[in-house]
C-alpha cells in the first residue's frame, strides 16, 4: 500500500516498542499499551493482516514492510522528542507526548534536517535508541536490580514509562533522567526502593518504576 492511516503507525509503533522492552505480543498488552478496548485491537489486527503489516501465522509479529514503517515512525518520534527537548527547550518530561503529533507530520526532508541541525543524535532524550543511528548500547540492567550501597549512571527509561506523564515529571523533578549517576540506599520487603540522585537528594521509586529505569552496569 502507498499510505497509512495514522492508526497504523500508532499500532506498529506499539508492536515495535513491545518487542523492545521484551513484553509479549499479544493482544491485550497491545489494548494496555495503547489505552483502547481489546475488540478494538483485533478488529485492527485484522485489517493490518489484510494489507499486509503484520502475521499471525504462528505469533503477532509485524511483516517486513510493516517493520519499515515501525522504525521510520519511531525514529521520527524520538528525533522529534530530542528536537523539542534540545531546540526548542520544551520540559523533558512533556515531549513525548508532542512528539506523538509530530512523528506523524514530519517529511523525509524534514529528518533529514533534524538529523543535521542535531549533530545525528543516537537517542531520544529518555536513553532509547533511534532506529537507523548506529547506536550501541552499554550491558544495562534496572535500577531495581542494584545492590545495596551501588553507584551506576542512568542511561534508559522505557517507553512504557513515557506514556504517563505524571510520573515523567516525577522522574524530572528527582533528577532522574539519562546522565544521573544512581546508588541505592535502601529496599524494602515490598520492593520500594530509595536511591540517591547524584549524592543531592534521596528519591523514591516504587517497583513497576525501577523496574523500567536502567542503569549501566559495565
Amino acid at each position: 500500500m502507498t499510505s497509512y492511516r495514522a492508526t497504523y503507525r500508532e499500532y506498529v509503533e506499539a508492536i515495535y516498542e513491545l518487542e523492545e522492552e521484551g513484553i509479549d505480543l499479544i493482544q491485550a498488552r497491545i489494548a494496555d499499551w495503547l489505552g483502547v478496548s481489546r475488540a478494538a485491537v483485533s478488529e485492527m489486527i485484522r485489517k493490518m493482516v489484510d494489507d499486509g503489516l503484520v502475521d499471525v501465522v504462528d505469533r503477532l509479529r509485524l511483516t517486513e514492510e510493516g517493520r519499515h514503517l515501525a522504525e521510520v515512525t519511531v525514529r521520527r518520534h524520538r528525533l522529534a522528542e530530542r528536537f523539542l527537548s534540545e531546540v526548542l527547550e520544551l520540559p523533558w518530561a512533556k515531549v513525548h507526548e508532542e512528539a506523538t503529533v509530530w512523528e506523524h507530520t514530519i517529511s523525509d526532508d524534514v529528518e533529514r534536517a533534524m538529523w543535521a541541525v542535531m549533530d545525528e543524535p543516537k537517542t531520544c532524550p529518555h536513553g532509547n535508541p533511534i532506529p537507523g543511528a548506529g547506536y550501541r548500547p552499554p550491558k544495562m540492567a534496572p535500577v531495581f536490580d542494584l545492590e545495596l550501597g551501588v553507584t551506576r549512571p542512568l542511561e534508559r527509561i522505557s517507553e512504557e514509562l513515557e506514556l504517563d506523564q505524571e510520573m515523567m515529571s516525577y522522574l524530572d523533578e528527582s533528577g532522574l533522567r539519562p546522565g544521573a549517576h544512581v546508588r541505592l540506599e535502601s529496599r524494602t520487603p515490598h520492593g520500594t526502593l530509595t536511591v540517591r540522585v547524584n549524592d543531592e537528594r534521596s528519591v523514591g521509586l516504587g517497583r513497576f518504576a525501577a523496574e523500567r529505569i536502567f542503569v549501566a552496569v559495565e
